[in-house]
């Protein structure tokens, strides 16, 4: 699923796609609604950025099980576990 901002709603923002994306994506993280791997996919960043941004804004990560196993999944198709 997808949806659009108009370009009117995004410039009274005054942020760029991709800055809205990192925020909504922090929100939603935040927030427990997503967890670290699908919030950093929606900010277009790795986990490492996506950490280092959450860092910077002192809001701690919540590591769980639907995470580790997101990390088992992405390791065994790298042919590292």
């Amino acid at each position: 699923m997808s949806f659009s901002i108009s370009e009117d709603l995004l410039r009274a923002t005054g942020l760029s796609e991709t800055e809205l994306a990192q925020e909504v994506a922090v929100m939603l993280f935040e927030k427990n609604k997503l967890t670290l791997a699908q919030a950093s996919r929606l900010a277009g960043m790795s986990r490492m950025q996506f950490q280092h941004l959450l860092a910077s804004r002192q809001i701690a990560v919540h590591y769980d099980e639907q995470d580790l196993e997101e990390d088992l999944q992405t390791l065994r198709k790298l042919g590292r576990l």
